[in-house]
């Protein structure tokens, strides 16, 4: 049977993210131009964006335009569905402020706090509507059946709580969604309709391994913030569950039905180095099959590590067009002529890290209670060492501490 739909799925996109001192705007630019390019050269019947759509509360002009100008692209003028749900690094009123204006195109844009949208039909016909809380109904005009998606914005322990119309109840969270997703299935799924579930939580195997959270993202694996959820938790009746968070592709659980994870846009962080970026083409209908897309754009991470001067040079001559974390080992200190070699060598050496070789001379440099009893220079030597890798201070480095501390006792 082939698909009745195919939807996009993505998420993750942190519009505004730097890394270090560096923006990444120009990139993220290209690669939101990359997803336009795929959702029309693959012809996807709707978008949907699961969370973290900008990278902090308050993001700059430009991501908020960045982000604005992609959406109405994705939607083709208003003629293909976008639903975006809010993630833990959004803002949930930032994201809904614009819903009355926006959803004049199909563009449903959720946080906590969903309103009902009475059903509208957008410039090619489909009829959107959000009957209540927690789904989104799409009735395309050629007679297919009806797509409904749950839709489930991250939330604090305490706005899950009023999104769940139970500020007073002390069950466990994990349990009042089960109960609110099932509600949701049993009065909104049918036999015919196609059901997707899109959602900004943890989700596991009950039973099974965590995946590390992204270095750098908010954890939400934390007091105040929602727990992992379980995959058996989602309701029977789905198709496909279309997750935001983790930034690394992965089907969490394809027992049922394909519980995914389509990962960000862009390497956001050194522990995503080498890792390919996606966004999913999801065919539904029949059975579900997935097909994710690599996005080429943007600037690779590499986590790199050298002992020998000109290896690391001409490594990092090959290799421009990246953002680097390099590692130079050695037996003695970082000196000032090989740090400048390296910094000058490449334009994004974004951690520069000195090695010392001796591991045993690393290990002997950890702080211990009876070293508070030393003087303030060997303390810092000390401390220095502990930071980085067992490599001591320079003279330099010593030479302008030493001259702080004459110049605090003269005062």
């Amino acid at each position: 049977m082939s698909s009745i739909y195919k939807i996009l799925h993505t998420a993750d996109w942190h519009l505004g993210k730097r890394l270090m001192d560096y923006s990444r705007l120009e990139e993220q630019r290209d690669v939101m131009d990359e997803l336009v390019e795929m959702a029309d050269r693959e012809s996807v019947d709707a978008v949907v964006i699961a969370g973290d759509l900008f990278d902090v509360f308050h993001p700059s002009h430009e991501a908020q335009d960045l982000f604005y100008k992609t959406l109405f692209r994705l939607s083709k003028n208003g003629q293909r569905p976008v639903i975006a749900i809010a993630g833990n690094h959004d803002s949930h009123a930032l994201i809904e402020a614009p819903l009355p204006l926006a959803k004049e195109l199909g563009i449903i844009l959720l946080g906590a706090n969903q309103q009902m949208i009475a059903p509208m039909t957008n410039a090619a016909g489909v009829e959107i509507a959000a009957p209540e809380n927690g789904v989104v109904t799409l009735r395309y005009p050629d007679g297919r059946p009806p797509m409904v998606m749950l839709t489930a914005p991250y939330a604090n322990e305490m706005l899950l709580k009023i999104y769940l119309g139970n500020e007073d109840r002390e069950d466990d969270l994990r349990e009042l969604l089960r109960e609110k997703w099932n509600q949701l299935a049993q009065k909104y799924f049918t036999s015919d309709s196609i059901n997707v579930f899109i959602g900004h939580f943890f989700f596991m195997k009950e039973g099974g391994t965590a995946e590390e959270e992204p270095e750098g993202e908010r954890s939400i694996l934390h007091i105040g913030g929602a727990q992992a959820m379980y995959t058996d938790h989602l309701p029977d009746g789905l198709h496909y569950a279309a997750l935001g968070h983790l930034h690394r592709y992965q089907i969490v659980d394809n027992r049922r039905f394909p519980v995914v994870y389509s990962s960000a846009v862009l390497n956001y962080s050194f522990s995503e180095a080498g890792q390919e970026k996606y966004g999913v083409i999801v065919s539904l209908g029949g059975e579900t099959s997935l097909k994710p897309i690599t996005l080429e754009r943007g600037y690779k991470l590499h986590r790199v590590e050298f002992s020998v001067l000109q290896d690391a040079l001409d490594w990092l001559a090959e290799h421009q067009n990246t953002y680097v974390e390099l590692t130079f080992v050695t037996d003695d200190s970082l000196d000032a002529a090989t740090r400048k070699a390296l910094m000058t060598a490449h334009e994004r050496i974004v951690h520069l890290i000195p090695k010392r070789r001796n591991q045993e001379a690393q290990d002997g440099s950890r702080i211990k209670a009876e070293d508070l009893q030393l003087d303030v220079p060997s303390l810092f030597e000390k401390f220095y060492a502990q930071q980085n890798n067992g490599m001591p201070p320079n003279e330099e480095l010593m030479e302008l501490l030493k001259e702080v501390m004459n110049k605090g006792g003269d005062e």
